[in-house]
Parts: C-alpha cells; sequence; structure tokens
C-alpha cells in the first residue's frame, strides 16, 4: 500500500525493542533469552523484528514452522524453537535443513521421529506438563518417553515447561512447576528453559538456560514488576487522525444503536478506526484515547471502520488532529482493561489493512 491518504498507522520503534531485550536479557545474565516472535511478532511484523534484534539474540521462538519459513525466507539464520514441535512427519526434514529446535510433546511426535529413516541429528526439546494442562508429557512419564531416545537424541536434550500463573504474585503455582521440573531433572542434568515475560521480570527462580522472552519484548507485561527499576517502552503505537466533527445538543444520540446520548451540549470526533482495523467492537463507552495532551472517552459503539470520541472538553480539536489508541501516551494495559481483553489480543488483532512503520534510529 504506496498510498497513505488514511493516516492510520502502527508506529514500530525498534531502538525501543533492542532497549527491551537488552534490559530484560540483563535480568538473567546467567541465561540465553530467546525472542519469541510467534503470531507476526504479536503483531508487530515478525521479519523485521527478527532483523532489528539478530545481534542480540541466541535464538528465536515461533508457533509452528510455517512462521519459522517466513524468517528463513527473509535471510534470518539464527536457530528457531518450534514450539508446537512438529504437525506432520514432514516437519522433521524441514527442521534439519532449516536448524529448527523441535519441541516435542505427546507421543505421535515421537513415533515420527523414531521412523526418520536416517538418525535425526537437530536440537530436540521435550515439554513436561507441571500443570498448564494443555501441552507436554506428564512427569510421572518422563522416564519411559526418555527410555525411547538415543543417546544421540539425549545428549542436548532441553527440558521445558510452561508456567499457568506467573502473573499472578502470590500464587504459589508457579513455585511448585518449578520444583516439579527440579524434580523431573534431578537424575538427568539436562538444560532447561521455564521462564516467561512474567518469569523472568519476576521469579528468578525460574532463570534457566534459556529464557522465552515473549510480551514483556514489546514493551507491554501482564504484571506489575517488583523490580521497579525494569522501564519498558512501547514498541508499538497505534494511532489515527480526526476525520469528522459535531457539536450535538443534549439527548442527541451517537453512532449505531444510539447507546450513547449527550448529557450536556457536547463535540463528537470521528476517528479512522474502526474494528476492521482491530479496534476491537467490544470497547465499551468511556475507554480512553489520547488527543491534544488529554484523554478522552471513546463515545458509542465502534463501527468497522470508525469510532466517535467526546471531546467536548478539549479546546481546539480539528480535522487531521492525531489520535493515539495506545502506545507512548497510553498503556495498552489501560486500554485492555475498558475492553475486557488483554494486551496480548490487542497487539495480534491490529489488521493487515494498517500499515506499519517502522523507527530505526
Amino acid at each position: 500500500m504506496n498510498n497513505h491518504s488514511r493516516k492510520t498507522c502502527a508506529i514500530i520503534n525498534l531502538p525501543s525493542l533492542i532497549s527491551n531485550y537488552l534490559c530484560l536479557d540483563n535480568l538473567a545474565p546467567q541465561s540465553k533469552t530467546i525472542a519469541v516472535i510467534k503470531a507476526n511478532a504479536y503483531g508487530h511484523g515478525a521479519v523485521e523484528i527478527a532483523k532489528a534484534l539478530s545481534q542480540h539474540v541466541p535464538a528465536f521462538a515461533v508457533a509452528f514452522i510455517d512462521e519459522a519459513l517466513i524468517l528463513r525466507d527473509a535471510g534470518i539464520t539464527q536457530p528457531i524453537l518450534i514450539l508446537e514441535g512438529a504437525l506432520s512427519p514432514e516437519d522433521f526434514a524441514h527442521a534439519l535443513k532449516q536448524n529448527f529446535w523441535l519441541m516435542l510433546h505427546n507421543s505421535e511426535q515421537l513415533n515420527w521421529l523414531s521412523k526418520q529413516t536416517k538418525t535425526y541429528s537437530g536440537q530436540l526439546w521435550l515439554k513436561v506438563d507441571t500443570g498448564m494442562n494443555r501441552l507436554g508429557i506428564m512427569p510421572n512419564e518422563v522416564n519411559d518417553i526418555l527410555a525411547k531416545l538415543s543417546h544421540k537424541y539425549r545428549q542436548n536434550l532441553v527440558l521445558c515447561t510452561h508456567f499457568s500463573n506467573a502473573e499472578e504474585l502470590k500464587n504459589p503455582k508457579t513455585l511448585l512447576q518449578i520444583k516439579q521440573l527440579e524434580q523431573v531433572n534431578q537424575e538427568y542434568q539436562y538444560k532447561k528453559s521455564l521462564a516467561n515475560s512474567a518469569g523472568i521480570i519476576n521469579w528468578p527462580e525460574s532463570h534457566s538456560d534459556f529464557n522465552r522472552l515473549g510480551i514483556a519484548l514489546y514493551g507491554t507485561t501482564p504484571v506489575v514488576a517488583k523490580n521497579l527499576s525494569i522501564k519498558l517502552a512501547p514498541v508499538m503505537t497505534l494511532q489515527s487522525t480526526v476525520i469528522g466533527l459535531r457539536k450535538l445538543t443534549t439527548g442527541e444520540a451517537v453512532g449505531y444503536g444510539e447507546t450513547w446520548q449527550a448529557k450536556r451540549p457536547s463535540v463528537i470526533a470521528t476517528i479512522a478506526i474502526g474494528y476492521a482495523d482491530g479496534y476491537p467492537r467490544n470497547a465499551k463507552t468511556g475507554t480512553p484515547v489520547f488527543i491534544k495532551g488529554h484523554l478522552a472517552p471513546l463515545a458509542g459503539r465502534v463501527s468497522m471502520d470508525m469510532i466517535t470520541i467526546d471531546v467536548t472538553d478539549i479546546t481546539q480539536v480539528k480535522l487531521g488532529d492525531v489520535v493515539e489508541l495506545w502506545g507512548e501516551n497510553i498503556a495498552i494495559e489501560t486500554v485492555a482493561e475498558h475492553m475486557d481483553t488483554i494486551n496480548y489480543e490487542l497487539l495480534t488483532r491490529v489488521s493487515t489493512r494498517v500499515p506499519k512503520i517502522y523507527i530505526y534510529k
């Protein structure tokens, strides 16, 4: 899309990305910090994010092989961990050729591995389910699974688990999960990977050979950090512009269903962003946006291409004024709370019709 007459865009600040990575990597200096760039780097653009981080990270992680192949086609050479592992027998051949690290988490994948025509020499991770109850080998099954793997498969094996409640600082579940994986590994002393973003920030007990840095890499986290010296910068700023202004009298309504009615003479600004752009339709009246140094509330329902905001108390709003939906001036966590969702969803649902503008310096 070369013509950019509509000013709605996602500004991606790559220096902030690198700063976030280095800051969080420094919290666990004995660990290798893998950058998780699945789901198109949480909506930020996986190729550009990987290129920006390529001189800093030991490896990347994505959900499935198709995501990894896009990175290889773009010239990314670091190892790539495939979190969902092989989804077909052919994936082992792709992984070996492309230097992908495959996660093993079920018996079918192990059967596929055993039927390889030649001994598979790629890096393998074994996922242990310590309480997420989603993917992974149960702890009491690990011994049997390892017995089926040849010495060649086991010599570089990494044991992995995934936390279910790491963002809850007073929840004892995380410590129990750490202990359970330690017990499983006591006999073998394999390399380990436990910590996600919340683990890196608030659970130093979870720091191990490999940490998997996801949401916090992008300057937003699911937790309040115990370490208040941590300063993360939002990487994405989603913004648009005012394309319409209306003066309403008391009692007049705005938008579909007339769910918002003016309780006083009001000024309504129409903004060029809607649910087709990824701004959720279920955003509540009152959800804040940032305009001209002030917060303004959403007024009425989100439309496919537009939202309307109440700017009655903000002076000199005019056509073309920039409106920030989230980013440098309004935290995405604040916006997500008003929408009964999470920062992860807002970032990943920004649609492809919203151009990304990358800041490199």
